[in-house]
């Protein structure tokens, strides 16, 4: 008996298995080839060595030793010739800062040659230790009111989206393929790609950087909104539309409460995520640190540049560490 239904017990993987397997495989292989992932692992791994002392000198490991000097010292005051500045009371100055005077280089086109020379000229500055740090916090701060606002778009739109696509809340097939082409399209643009129009039709900054997030994740929540409502126990809400309920009260009462938990998750997952894409939105003009991160890049200034990627990395983990306390204490 033993032997008998080991015989008749379905095999795991079968030949159509195995060629599957081989034809992805050989499919990988092109791919790789075409855009050189045998020259990235080469690459790679001779700028480990390299790193490691124990291989040729690697340009790879030398441009990324360049980029770690190049952020190195960070950049945290903020120097202004006050020449430049309106009229200032040296009594009154903002906080922690101080005047200096100081000598610098200065180019100038001579009005005879109309060549360049050079000349030392005499300069006060109004220097503000922790001024340009107090600017990347504002950035920092925008960052997340567009992230926040975003969710909230999101969330506005999530709940008639998933509504309209699941078969147990909309019975109309044409109408949840009609939400679910909506949600499909949604989801397929990406927030970049979107922010890139966003910044055409409303400008430099964050309204466009919002709504491209909100809208790319209201399609995300829609379609597994939607998945989770279909996926739930149709019991109870058979019991109800027995006796008559309407769909909207078994949703309430026989879905809701069986995909509650899932719906926290996700929207938590989106709020972690939109802070991240708020960073890369803003580097094309959607407002934001990423869009401060853009300029100081184009110009080399890379002091700021390194302020502003730990700056960001430390929000991160905040905000990383505040949506899991979040999840525990939902019961996620």
């Amino acid at each position: 008996m033993i032997y008998g239904l080991a015989a008749n017990f379905p095999q795991p993987y079968r030949f159509r298995h195995l060629a599957l397997a081989l034809l992805a495989v050989l499919l990988l292989l092109v791919s790789g080839q075409r855009i050189g992932i045998d020259r990235a692992i080469s690459m790679t791994a001779g700028a480990v060595l390299a790193t490691l002392g124990v291989g040729p000198p690697s340009p790879v490991a030398d441009a990324l030793a360049r980029g770690r000097e190049q952020l190195w010292p960070l950049q945290l005051e903020t120097r202004e010739d006050v020449a430049r500045l309106p009229p200032i009371d040296v009594g009154a100055l903002p906080p922690l800062s101080y005047l200096e005077t100081g000598t610098q280089r200065e180019a100038m086109l001579d009005p005879k040659t109309s060549q360049p020379i050079f000349r030392i000229v005499r300069t006060t500055w109004l220097v503000e230790p922790f001024g340009y740090l107090g600017h990347v916090a504002l950035k920092m701060l925008e960052t997340l009111e567009i992230a926040l606002w975003g969710t909230l778009v999101a969330m506005l739109l999530r709940l008639p989206l998933a509504l309209l696509s699941a078969r147990n809340t909309m019975p109309a097939r044409a109408v949840r393929l009609a939400a679910r082409g909506v949600v499909a399209v949604l989801r397929a643009i990406p927030e970049l790609m979107s922010a890139l129009f966003l910044v055409m039709a409303f400008g430099f900054g964050p309204i466009p950087g919002l709504l491209a997030l909100g809208l790319h994740a209201a399609g995300f929540l829609g379609k597994f909104y939607a998945d989770d409502m279909e996926a739930s126990d149709p019991a109870p809400q058979k019991a109800l539309i027995v006796i008559g309920t309407s769909r909207l009260a078994v949703w309430r009462v026989a879905i809701l409460p069986q995909v509650m938990p899932q719906f926290i998750a996700y929207t938590l997952y989106i709020l972690d995520r939109n802070v991240r894409m708020a960073t890369v939105i803003g580097l094309v003009g959607a407002g934001g640190i990423g869009q401060e991160l853009r300029g100081r890049f184009d110009m080399y200034q890379f002091g700021h540049v390194g302020t502003i990627l730990v700056a960001t990395l430390l929000v991160v983990v905040v905000i990383d560490v505040v949506a899991n306390r979040l999840r525990s204490f939902a019961g996620l």
